[in-house]
């Protein structure tokens, strides 16, 4: 290893990690197995080290402390959008990681994301995955990472945009975004306009979206019926000349955006979620054993239910840990940023590792092991804000993750009641596709599905996940972390008379604790919210002490 050098008025210059290549430095060894990469990183380097991508600087910040100093950085110092030129060429010119601070903090407020929007996407999910096994038979074989990633297409753009457009999508879309995901190789990272295969195929493929984006609103033009979908808005809407206010080449863009947040990842952790339970076959009978009985009084998959399914909401957070399909996530350095006695100097990307982070063993014991009791009350090991990383953390944290948590339930309420599933393949051909920036499962990835019956049913011993927190008559008094909170709403639902959004003065929902120290007939309810808060920016602090508790009594009482 280097000598670590100083740097003026600053920390050293982070440790750099072994074994680089000339020109290249460890750009081969980032495509071949970047979990192995990172992983090497942390043991040599400790909880901060940089290694490089063909002359571009990666400092990695692993461990709690320093991945929190990473998440909690001001925009102003650690600049998302700069760390990813290489989006650029997918999303066009003007969107997401092109557009403005402003205009990115906009996207940011999609208001199909609330609380209170998102009780009507289940159903709308739920009529998906019932109209892409309509045809199934009584028994097949299907590739799951092709099935979730046309259904979560389709789930997505229902949701999301609209059931109109989503009407309008032809089968070939999927062809299509796969072909757009092949522009994020590693090699993108050196130069996203290298002529090579992958990147071509990119070009190519977006050439066509924009086209078939096209033609829909030239259909839309001369048709008599009404469209108020998210995107015929957006197409009408004009500037104070008259000009359309976003082409249709911008309009693609934010339909590129709005898919690779609310279905790639999606897809990816199906696929791996029907995996891991079919090579778990205890906790798939608890799983189908929960659905079987949750359903059994023959309710609709609707919001409600969704949020009573612990069982299947550990798996998944499981699944979620050892396969989070981000591994990396990038920060453009625009001021020196200083941790501890290090300093990564401006111009050099910061980077935090959800899946080094999501198998720390000092906060995920014998972190190998597909183990979904650690996420059942009484350890709840993704309580840990900036340890648990699947959605990031802080004010960056996945604006999208209750929503993909949510469609995931819903998938599989349906999937696992309707059939059984096996492995069609060798267990040990089920294995990582590291060759884009979204690690996917390698394919092939077939299994067997079988249509269920009474006589098929699953039944196993369920082992408890469910409950609320442990709760006394102490006094409590509630906590907010702004710097986690996004503003969903989901707590104002379960406790409206503890929580309210308001405006603030830039126009932006922003959350207010109307009583800080609500009473003991709350606290059911406070839990609740705590519990299902999608960025965990609540917590409850108790107190034994004598005084507060007279005190909280008598504010109560007061009111």
């Amino acid at each position: 290893m280097e000598p670590a050098r100083r740097i003026e008025r600053g920390g050293q210059f982070p440790p750099r990690l072994s074994g680089r290549w000339p020109f290249f430095g460890h750009l081969w060894e980032m495509r071949r197995d970047p979990l192995a990469l990172m992983s090497r990183l942390r043991a040599e380097c400790g909880e901060i080290g940089t290694f490089d991508l063909a002359g571009h600087h990666i400092a990695l910040l692993t461990g709690v402390e320093a991945q929190e100093a990473f998440f909690r950085a001001p925009d102003e110092q650690l600049d998302q959008a700069a760390a990813y030129p290489f989006m650029k060429p997918i999303f066009g010119e003007g969107v997401v990681f092109d557009a403005s601070p402003e205009q990115r903090k906009q996207a940011m407020r999609n208001q199909s994301l609330r609380d209170s929007f998102m009780r009507g996407h289940a159903e709308k999910i739920a009529a998906e995955v019932e109209r892409a096994t309509k045809d199934w038979g009584e028994t097949g074989e299907i590739d799951l990472l092709d099935f979730f990633a046309e259904l979560t297409l389709y789930t997505s753009t229902a949701c999301l945009i609209g059931p109109q457009f989503r009407e309008e999508l032809p089968p070939e879309v999927t062809r299509i975004f796969m072909d757009l995901e092949r522009g994020t190789d590693a090699l993108a990272y050196v130069n996203p306009y290298l002529p090579i295969p992958a990147l071509r195929a990119r070009d190519r493929a977006r050439r066509e979206l924009v086209a078939r984006v096209e033609a829909i609103f030239e259909r839309r033009a001369q048709s008599q019926e009404e469209y108020s979908d998210l995107f015929q808005i957006l197409h009408g809407l004009r500037d104070a000349s008259g000009e359309r206010r976003y082409s249709d080449d911008q309009i693609t863009g934010m339909f590129i955006s709005m898919m690779f947040a609310g279905h790639h990842t999606t897809s990816v952790v199906s696929a791996w979620g029907i995996l891991d339970l079919l090579r778990h076959p205890a906790w798939l009978g608890r799983v189908v054993s929960e659905l079987d009985d949750l359903y059994a009084d023959g309710r609709d998959v609707s919001y409600q239910a969704l949020r009573e399914i612990p069982l299947l909401e550990c798996a998944l957070k499981e699944t979620l840990r050892l396969h989070p399909p981000l591994i990396i996530l990038m920060r453009k350095v625009t001021h020196d940023f200083h941790y501890k006695g290090w300093t990564i100097p401006a111009g050099h990307l910061a980077a935090a590792s959800p899946a080094i982070s999501n198998r720390m063993p000092e906060h995920f014991p014998d972190p190998e092991r597909y183990a979904p009791e650690r996420f059942a009350p009484g350890r709840a090991e993704d309580r840990q804000s900036f340890a648990y990383l699947p959605f990031g953390a802080g004010r960056h944290r996945c604006v999208g993750a209750a929503f993909a948590m949510m469609q995931l339930k819903a998938i599989f309420s349906i999937l696992l009641r309707r059939f059984e599933f096996e492995l069609a393949q060798p267990e040990a051909t089920y294995t990582n596709d590291c060759s884009k920036m979204v690690v996917a499962v390698q394919q092939p990835c077939r299994v067997r599905y079988h249509r269920r019956t009474a006589s098929t049913r699953l039944r196993s011993d369920r082992t408890p996940a469910s409950g609320s927190l442990s709760r006394s008559n102490d006094a409590y008094r509630i906590r907010l972390d702004p710097d986690l909170c996004q503003g969903h709403g989901v707590c104002v639902n379960e406790a409206p008379e503890v929580f309210a959004l308001e405006r603030n003065e830039g126009g932006e929902a922003e959350l207010r604790i109307r009583r800080e120290r609500p009473g003991a007939d709350l606290r059911e309810a406070v839990e609740r919210a705590m519990r299902h808060c999608p960025t965990q920016a609540l917590s409850i602090e108790t107190t034994n002490d004598e005084n507060e508790a007279l005190a909280m009594e008598y504010q109560e009482e007061t009111k």
